[in-house]
């Protein structure tokens, strides 16, 4: 299953991908929703290599994600791959140059099952696709305009 969105940021490549790559920042947002987050590694910059083992409370279970940084293009992008007992996901974030102060963000996540029940509970979502693919566009929309203002609040400082 997968979803995937873009967006258009009025923000220069550069600046777009230090927010993108800002780890940290999701690290706290997680925990502010109640996640448990652990870094696995000792790596003080963004890239290849970089982990977390992070559980949450997903119907009422815990679960346990390990994600690592596979890929890592800087200023173009970047792909985390995480694997859960039952379900692995891929997270593909790509950013394009459209212009000297403008980036397309192109967001594209997918979800693959390992076992019988993760592939009906994927089934399941399908039927909730339209709704699901909605709120993981609105996220990405929220985060682009949360960058763009940054810009140009920056810009407005300087």
């Amino acid at each position: 299953m997968e979803f995937s969105t873009r967006q258009d940021i009025e923000a220069p490549i550069a600046f777009v991908f230090e927010e993108v790559t800002n780890f940290t920042s999701f690290e706290r947002q997680a925990l502010r929703r109640g996640a448990d987050i652990q870094r696995r590694d000792k790596i003080d910059h963004p890239g290849i290599g970089v982990g977390w083992d992070i559980t949450f409370s997903f119907r009422g279970k815990d679960r346990h994600i390990s994600a690592e940084i596979t890929e890592f293009d800087r200023p173009n992008g970047y792909r985390v791959q995480s694997v859960a007992s039952t379900i692995d996901a891929d997270l593909v974030v790509d950013l394009l140059p459209l212009s000297k102060g403008r980036t397309r963000l192109s967001v594209t996540m997918t979800l693959s099952a390992k076992n019988l029940g993760a592939k009906l509970m994927l089934q399941s979502l399908k039927v909730a696709r339209s709704t699901l693919n909605g709120r993981f566009s609105n996220r990405v929309e929220k985060f682009a305009a949360e960058v763009a203002d940054k810009h140009a609040r920056r810009m407005a400082g300087s």
